[in-house]
């Protein structure tokens, strides 16, 4: 398997090929976004589009962003989807995008099935979010 960076002006001729990867991932997101958010992000440059490919197939998508704090610059995996694209040489694939992006960090939002299938690649759990609707 293989991870590819979609260049942003290639994003609206790939879309249909990763949108049902979004569209499953969403279900988890609480309303953050939406598919047609996710695709403007993405078409704008605000996000990075990289995709798992295997013999010429996408297997899965995932969008990202960047954050910049003063000490690191985070690659922040704002939506992810596919089936059997996570072990140990996709993460390295994709450590090594976000690192010539200039990302010193990753991190993400998980559910407690994905948090546990990451902490295999050094991820650990940082804090809880919680909210509310003012």
């Amino acid at each position: 398997m293989i991870i590819q960076q979609i260049p942003q002006n290639f994003v609206n001729q790939i879309w249909e090929s990763v949108r049902e990867y979004f569209e499953a991932a969403l279900q988890y997101s609480h309303g953050d976004y939406t598919l047609d958010q996710i695709r403007m992000f993405l078409s704008q440059g605000q996000w990075i589009l990289l995709v798992a490919v295997e013999d010429g197939k996408i297997h899965g998508a995932a969008s990202v962003s960047f954050i910049n704090y003063p000490n690191d610059r985070v690659a922040f995996i704002t939506c992810i989807g596919g089936r059997l694209i996570s072990n140990r040489d996709t993460f390295k694939q994709m450590g090594e995008i976000f690192k010539a992006h200039g990302a010193t960090k990753i991190q993400g939002m998980a559910r407690p099935s994905i948090a546990r299938l990451w902490k295999r690649y050094g991820f650990e759990e940082r804090s809880m979010l919680v909210e509310t609707k003012l």
